[in-house]
């Protein structure tokens, strides 16, 4: 606080720094608010999907096991076969209070697979049953992704806006508050200082009046003449001069 000189205008200029660290710090404490809302959403979501993809999992392995007994071990073929993803994964941006989260979708390419012919021996449908059910997991799994990204995403930017509120509500403003009443205190004394200053002048001066009227009442009076002092000389009395 020493290195801050009191000054009017050093008021004003931390006057605008409280106001803008006021405003900062609502609108920091509105984002987490609505992040913490946000994070509670995605950790529910995450457990529903987790519950739900335990069961799908369960279900797809087991149509596999059953597609291998009806069709025998296919799994030799499709290794074989052209391995060219008929599905790829994209990814997305979410923004949420300004946090950029992010989201994975598939989306399915123009590439022919070579396995269509698997099952005419046998064990078609079962085969089927496994590529859809399979498809339902893989989406599932996509969907956790982007959720628990998000998740971990949402828990840092939660964590680093946390600190910046603590920050302007435990050391800013409290720092711009003792700096303002810190200049505060020394205008009042400065104030005070001036006034009690004007008032030894003022004082000083009425006492330097009562003197000069005490030493002018002091003085003998002095008669006032009023006689015109011209009317006892008579121009006629003066001799002629002659040049």
């Amino acid at each position: 606080m020493a290195d801050v000189p009191p000054t009017r205008m050093n008021q004003q200029v931390f006057k605008q720094k409280m106001k803008a660290a006021e405003s900062g710090h609502r609108l920091l404490k509105k984002k987490a608010d609505a992040l913490k809302v946000k994070f509670r959403d995605y950790a529910k979501a995450i457990a529903e999907t987790k519950a739900t993809m335990a069961g799908d999992a369960a279900s797809a392995f087991f149509s596999m096991t059953q597609a291998e007994y009806a069709a025998g071990n296919f799994k030799q073929k499709v290794a074989e076969g052209q391995l060219a993803a008929k599905i790829r994964v994209g990814a997305g941006i979410n923004n949420v209070a300004g946090v950029k989260l992010p989201v994975f979708t598939k989306y399915e390419t123009s590439e022919e697979t070579s396995n269509q012919s698997l099952g005419l021996a046998g064990g078609g449908k079962k085969i089927a049953a496994v590529r859809h059910k399979f498809t339902v997991l893989l989406e599932m799994l996509l969907k956790l992704a982007s959720l628990q990204t998000s998740f971990v995403t949402l828990d840092e930017a939660l964590k680093v806006t946390n600190r910046r509120v603590n920050a302007l509500e435990n050391v800013t403003i409290p720092k711009i508050e003792a700096i303002l009443s810190y200049i505060s205190r020394e205008l009042d004394e400065l104030e005070r200082e001036d006034f009690t200053r004007l008032k030894l002048v003022q004082g000083k001066k009425e006492t330097e009046q009562k003197a000069e009227l005490k030493r002018k009442a002091a003085m003998p009076a002095v008669k006032e003449n009023d006689e015109d002092i011209t009317a006892a000389f008579d121009a006629t009395d003066d001799a002629e001069v002659v040049f």
